[in-house]
């Protein structure tokens, strides 16, 4: 009789519980919700499902590296109508026989970590460009280089040109703190590598082409795509 009761007990707190977390979800979520500024709408992004093998290992030594933000991404706000611009475009690089993989899939829309997925590029500094075909207007980037594990990779550099040699561009994100890829220093934060990628806000510079740069990661020198997007109009 004693054991019935203290089940009883248990089951009608459990439905208390559940009942009280019910309600206060539309709460919470009308407060957490962020209103698109006018002629804004929220990235059209669908992310890959998480796919962390094991627990992750702690990444120590690397400077610079930033926190991670403890929960989901907050939208990112373009211009409505911005669409991928990279979606199947021609894709070269420094390394046109990858160890794994072919150049093409960086831009054939999977974004998982699976085997298979992915591209792997030789080791030290490498670099990849993408073709859009026609000058746009870039508001966002969003990229993977590995999210199958969690990995900090090194000397990451994006650059925006109207030209296919490059010899003018605009660097929108550069975290090469020493030079290694001879494109200059920068001040932008290492990051772990995660299944939401790591998007940037390219503030609506024209070009046709987009180069990213890395130089290994901190569990080998390899470097490794899993796709690009590039967002515009």
């Amino acid at each position: 009789m004693v054991k019935t009761d203290l089940r009883k007990k248990a089951q009608g707190g459990c439905v208390l519980m559940l009942f009280l977390l019910m309600s206060l979800a539309p709460a919470a979520s009308a407060e957490s919700a962020i209103k698109a500024p006018a002629g804004m709408a929220a990235l059209p992004l669908k992310l890959p499902k998480p796919m962390f093998v094991g627990t992750p290992q702690n990444i120590k030594g690397v400077k610079q590296l930033e926190k991670p933000l403890g929960k989901p991404r907050p939208p990112f706000f373009a211009p409505k109508g911005v669409k991928n611009l990279a979606i199947g475009k021609k894709i070269s690089g420094s390394d046109e026989e990858p160890i794994m993989g072919e150049l093409k899939m960086i831009t054939d829309g999977d974004k998982e970590a699976a085997d298979g997925s992915y591209v792997e590029l030789g080791p030290f500094t490498q670099q990849i460009t993408i073709d859009l075909e026609a000058t746009h207007d870039i508001y966002a980037m969003v990229f993977w280089h590995y999210h199958k594990q969690a990995r900090v990779y090194f000397d990451v550099v994006v650059q925006i040109s109207d030209d296919p040699d490059f010899k003018k561009f605009t660097t929108v994100y550069n975290n090469d703190h020493d030079n290694s890829a001879e494109q200059g220093v920068g001040k932008d934060n290492h990051y772990v590598e995660t299944s939401e990628g790591r998007l940037i806000d390219t503030k609506g510079v024209r070009g046709r082409y987009v180069r990213l740069y890395s130089g290994g990661n901190n569990a080998s020198d390899l470097n490794h795509y899993i796709e690009v997007e590039v967002f515009g109009k």
